[in-house]
């Protein structure tokens, strides 16, 4: 079997993330493993395992020839046979299968807002799934989205997971008092939804209790995250709340935190949430997406509509309050993790995917 993963960039996101632990979980099982990035390159680049195939494509425009072709002489000189197209790289996949029939196409869905979208707004999208073997999606509402709007009717649910060779690095030391720190593993971008979690934080006045807030993520310094510096600012928050942008010693980051919270309006599967599982921390997390099922409210976290701001800020007192209530439900999750979203589970599942559009 001799398959490539392909991702328009590799900045820090989550499809990005997906595509890198794919190819890298790969190189272990498989004869070839590879990975294109078309677009640009970023701090994923670093993360890619030495048994892995890279090819860059420096893709310049929507249509490029010379970005096609490039790929058309990778894809037969190491004999590859299916290529596994990530979010909205499926147009270059589908390029380049127009000349190159023999190659499968397996596109994955990771965008959480697209079950809010019309037939209309995927126009593109629905053509080009006429040349797809498979689709993958991270969750169940964008499994129903994909079987009733998509040509291809072959819509298979495949869980995210995290690596297990994690870095082993430790350079962010936190700020606050152990035991009393949360933390907020994001992106500063639409949808995380940072406001509410420091709205909520400044109104409790948690900072009163000791508490800490910690932003980890990338900052792109734009009208978004200048809206929380400017709340953090106008709020006397500077010593309470902490931005550190992005960050590779994340398993690190975890170990010094006792509380991970997630507030998207929208979410896939958010490899987020695994994450602060295997670092058993207690878990304040949006219902939306697949995070419902990771976390089932009261026994593996707690849940809150992101929309409702009084359901918020009572989930967030309680976890905060409550010891022995986050320990419970730290514990629990780690174990979820554990039975249901490590690598070797994750790659079982999508090595039968494969083998059934081979």
């Amino acid at each position: 079997m001799r398959i490539v993963q392909i991702i328009d960039s590799l900045e820090i996101g989550g499809a990005e993330r997906m595509a890198v632990n794919y190819a890298n979980a790969l190189g272990e099982k498989i004869e070839f493993s590879g990975l294109i990035a078309t677009r640009s390159e970023g701090e994923m680049l670093n993360q890619i395992s030495k048994k892995v195939s890279y090819l860059f494509l420096n893709k310049k425009r929507k249509i490029d020839f010379k970005a096609i072709f490039k790929l058309k002489k990778y894809l037969k000189q190491n004999r590859v046979n299916t290529i596994h197209a990530h979010s909205s790289s499926f147009f270059t996949a589908v390029l380049v299968k127009l000349i190159y029939p023999k190659i499968k196409v397996i596109w994955h869905d990771h965008y959480g807002p697209r079950i809010e979208q019309t037939k209309k707004d995927n126009i593109i999208l629905i053509f080009c799934s006429l040349f797809f073997a498979s689709i993958f999606v991270v969750n169940k509402q964008l499994k129903e989205w994909n079987m009733k709007n998509m040509k291809c009717k072959n819509v298979v649910f495949v869980p995210n997971f995290i690596q297990q060779n994690h870095s082993s690095e430790q350079i962010t030391e936190l700020k606050g008092i152990e035991g009393k720190r949360i933390v907020f593993l994001a992106n500063l971008k639409t949808p995380k939804n940072h406001i509410v979690i420091l709205k909520s934080f400044f109104d409790l006045k948690l900072f009163n209790l000791g508490w800490s807030l910690h932003l980890i993520g990338k900052d792109y310094h734009d009208q978004y995250s200048q809206v929380l510096k400017d709340f953090i600012q106008k709020n006397n928050l500077v010593n309470h709340v902490h931005l550190y942008g992005t960050r590779k010693d994340i398993r690190f980051i975890l170990s010094q935190a006792s509380i991970g919270v997630l507030a998207s309006t929208f979410e896939g599967f958010p490899v987020t949430l695994i994450e602060y599982g295997e670092s058993e921390l207690a878990v304040l997390c949006t219902n939306v997406g697949f995070c419902s099922d990771i976390i089932k409210n009261e026994e593996r976290g707690l849940l809150f509509d992101p929309k409702n701001e009084f359901e918020l800020l009572a989930q967030f007192k309680r976890i905060t309050a409550d010891k022995n209530l986050r320990r419970e439900v730290a514990y629990n999750l780690k174990n979820l993790v554990q039975d249901y979203y490590t690598e070797d589970k994750a790659v079982e599942k999508i090595l039968k995917e494969y083998y059934k559009v081979k």
